[in-house]
């Protein structure tokens, strides 16, 4: 963030702190107050006219573009320059506001004011780019773990979650500076360490990462007159590296500027001092000497660190990780976002899916009930048509023995053809009931074509969905298509099998119209073929993994000629991409028509 934006923070605070009906609008009084106090910390020159014109007319101020934000923008925040105030005195200005007006701290603090003030100016630093302040779980736990690994302990993320579960889970979404350090007050986040060691981490990390200052220690410097080597307090704030003669930065000796000019060099050991470097300046070069080698290390990773800094015209180094969490964190929301936009959209098309099978198998189950229905009129209105002729010719029998009788009466010659007439019509009542067993049979021979015809038509459908299934596969294994050709060929060897399937179906179709009882055996072991077509083509429909091997997609592909008729050999998985298997050799025809 600009020192712009990071003023306006601070500030912020300050004038919510002013805004005691929480409503957006504070009194001019304050506001001027408030306003001259920032013209004099930031060293900028007092103008009252323009401060008594800006609020003439207005008895309260909100915080937007037209209020007070307005003023701050166009007065204040745009004439400030950096280097030519203290920022520590306007962040205890503002502190001091908000402590006294909006502080919900009780009196039972465990956190000294220093401490809290430090905290604060981290909140400030870490919060989002956008008002009102709030701090992301992710830069609460940056933040508890700097302070954790500073005090020497252990940070456990659980601690964090299981706190914002307890608490409040809309902190998730950003807790409020208030709210944050109530959180570090707590039981659950202050070490079991004493205050003093608590203290000096939140100092530590205060300087380190709002300061900006990156390394700080003592290191042994050689003298640029007399040639001596001193022990100084080293501290490392980009663009300057200051030295002093203790830690308590009263006698400040000397700072080095660095630029993209400078670089470090180690040196060898030389004059009974060990681990030496030195820092290359356009003026001149420093050299010193570090307790050990990983001092040495660390120093000089840390001055290379603060020049990369200054060649990428940055000031903060955590400002820059700062700003590269944050683009982390919106990527991976992005990310999150896509993804369940993708599952949501995968979750669709299978509903949709399963709601066009379900139809499916709902239209086939109406025609098949339809035609059942006609079926069973059929043979009802052929039962009553035969009824009715057998009567008829039971009538045409009684009459043709009255009859007879008569003809006995009136002559006993005619009674040779009388016996004669009896024999025609015996013979006629046998015909009738051949010719009706024929229809019968005829008729129910039809009903058997009528479903074999059906379970062609259901094949058909099959070899067009087995079709369709190869072509989805080749179009989504064109990649491998080097390891998936082998697979491929054993799919349309399996194509042309089914369709020489067929064919044997239809010669078969028209064997068994002239057997009755080798129809009916066909149309029971049709009807199980098209549960295994149907078990076959929901195993089809699951995807092949990419690192699945072809002998594993194919294992379970079931035929309705024998199991593992599409199972390739283990020659075949062996024969390199591109060679071709020489094709099966079909069945006799004496095995089609066990089918």
């Amino acid at each position: 963030m600009d020192l712009k934006g990071s003023l306006l923070k601070s500030i912020w605070h300050a004038f919510d702190a002013l805004d005691l009906a929480k409503n957006g609008k504070v009194p001019i009084s304050k506001l001027k107050v408030l306003s001259h106090n920032l013209y004099t910390v930031l060293n900028i020159p007092i103008d009252p006219k323009i401060l008594d014109d800006h609020f003439r007319d207005d008895e309260t101020s909100i915080v937007s573009s037209q209020g007070f934000v307005s003023y701050l923008n166009s007065y204040i925040l745009d004439k400030v320059r950096e280097g030519s105030f203290e920022r520590k005195t306007l962040d205890e200005l503002c502190w001091t506001l908000i402590s006294k007006n909006s502080s919900p701290r009780g009196p039972g603090l465990k956190l000294p004011e220093k401490d809290a003030f430090r905290l604060w100016c981290l909140f400030n630093f870490l919060s989002e780019d956008k008002f009102p302040l709030v701090m992301v779980p992710e830069e609460v736990g940056y933040l508890l773990k700097k302070l954790m690994d500073a005090t020497g302990q252990e940070w456990q993320q659980e601690d964090l979650d299981d706190y914002l579960c307890q608490k409040n889970p809309d902190l998730r979404n950003g807790m409020s500076v208030w709210q944050f350090l109530e959180m570090m007050e707590s039981e659950s986040f202050l070490p079991r360490s004493s205050r003093g060691a608590l203290s000096l981490a939140i100092d530590h990390v205060y300087q380190e990462i709002y300061l900006g200052m990156i390394k700080k220690g003592y290191l042994w410097k050689k003298g640029l007159t007399r040639r001596n080597w001193n022990e100084r307090w080293f501290v490392l704030k980009p663009p300057h590296l200051s030295y002093y003669t203790d830690e308590d930065l009263r006698d400040k000796k000397g700072e080095m500027i660095l630029d993209v000019e400078c670089v470090t060099v180690i040196l060898p050991d030389k004059e009974n001092r060990r681990c030496l470097f030195c820092v290359k300046t356009p003026e001149r070069t420093y050299e010193m000497s570090a307790s050990d080698m990983r001092q040495r290390q660390d120093w000089m990773l840390a001055i290379q660190t603060a020049i990369k800094l200054q060649a990428e015209n940055k000031t903060s180094l955590h400002g820059d990780l700062k700003l590269k969490r944050r683009q982390q964190r919106e990527q991976n929301r992005r990310k999150a976002l896509e993804k369940e936009k993708e599952l949501q959209r995968l979750q669709e098309e299978r509903e949709n899916y399963i709601r066009a099978i379900s139809q499916v198998q709902e239209q086939m189950e109406q025609l098949m009930d339809k035609k059942n229905q006609q079926t069973f009129e059929q043979q009802e209105k052929l039962h009553l048509a035969l009824e009715a002729q057998l009567k008829q010719a039971k009538m045409a029998q009684l009459t043709m023995q009255s009859e007879m009788a008569k003809k006995e009466e009136v002559a006993e010659q005619q009674r040779q053809k009388i016996l004669e007439l009896e024999a025609t019509t015996h013979h006629s009542e046998m015909a009738l009931q051949a010719e009706i067993q024929a229809r019968l049979e005829e008729e129910k021979m039809r009903v058997a074509q009528a479903r074999l015809l059906e379970e062609e038509e259901q094949k058909l459908k099959n070899l067009q969905r087995l079709k369709k299934e190869q072509d989805r596969l080749i179009q989504k294994t064109q990649e491998e298509k080097n390891e998936l050709q082998q697979e491929i060929l054993t799919k349309s060897q399996a194509l042309e099998q089914a369709r020489c399937e067929l064919t044997v179906l239809q010669k078969s179709r028209e064997k068994n119209s002239e057997n009755l009882e080798e129809a009916q055996k066909k149309l029971h072991h049709a009807s199980q073929q098209v549960t295994n077509w149907n078990v076959q083509l929901t195993r089809l429909m699951q995807p092949i993994p990419l690192g699945a091997s072809a002998s594993q997609a194919n294992q379970y592909i079931v035929s309705h000629r024998k199991e593992g008729i599409f199972i390739r050999n283990k020659s075949d998985n062996d024969q390199p991409p591109g060679t071709r298997s020489p094709p099966q050799q079909p069945e006799s025809k004496s095995g089609a028509s066990q089918l």
